[in-house]
């Protein structure tokens, strides 16, 4: 049995919006501050869970819980601090994490996951629903997850409908008896059936 509260999805336009934020800053804004500390020059860098906001002269503010900026090279007490914003990496873990799948009908997806370059599972259309913890393959921080889903049509077109499909839920969960609870789920991806090309996604999974 599984019970869920909520929904997260990856965020992928939240990305694209904040480098087109960075870029139009770096040309156009006259300052760019991250938690209030001036970074003007940071390139390379995307943020997640952040708010944007521009003031009327065109200085760019970036709030980002959980980043702090740090100098290379000088006194951390410079008030005049540079360089790239980091996200402060957890030793340890304190959740666990939990892959589980929702079928309806047959979407004729397999689907091999993958957890920082490593093969996991293969998971099908066809298999019952899976509850399956994936504590022991994450590290403390960041996480990469990789979907790699190939239709398989050996059998014929079975259905063509966008309510057919093999769903994945991914998150922070707890086990009580026979039951899973996903508290926060983090990762959340369907293929349908009336879907047939392959496709590769890509997931950030950040642990704590």
């Amino acid at each position: 049995m599984l019970r869920k509260r909520g929904l997260t999805f990856s965020k992928p336009v939240l990305f694209v919006v904040l480098a087109v934020l960075l870029t139009a800053g770096a040309a156009l804004a006259r300052s760019i501050y991250l938690n209030g500390v001036k970074v003007d020059g940071l390139t390379n860098q995307v943020f997640k869970g952040c708010q944007v906001q521009i003031d009327d002269q065109g200085n760019v503010y970036i709030t980002a819980p959980g980043y702090q900026v740090k100098t290379v090279g000088q006194d951390n007490s410079n008030s005049a601090m540079s360089g790239p914003a980091t996200k402060t990496r957890p030793t340890t873990m304190t959740k666990r994490y939990w892959l589980v799948t929702q079928v309806k009908g047959d979407a004729q997806y397999d689907v091999d996951v993958y957890i920082n370059s490593k093969w996991i599972k293969k998971i099908r259309s066809t298999d019952e629903q899976i509850v399956y913890e994936i504590t022991k393959y994450l590290n403390p921080g960041q996480n990469k997850v990789h979907f790699s889903a190939t239709k398989n049509l050996s059998a014929g077109r079975k259905s063509f409908s966008k309510t057919v499909f093999l769903r994945i839920i991914i998150g922070e969960g707890n086990m009580g008896g026979d039951n899973v609870m996903i508290d926060n789920p983090i990762i959340d991806k369907r293929w349908t059936a009336a879907e047939t090309n392959m496709a590769s996604d890509d997931f950030d999974l950040y642990t704590r």
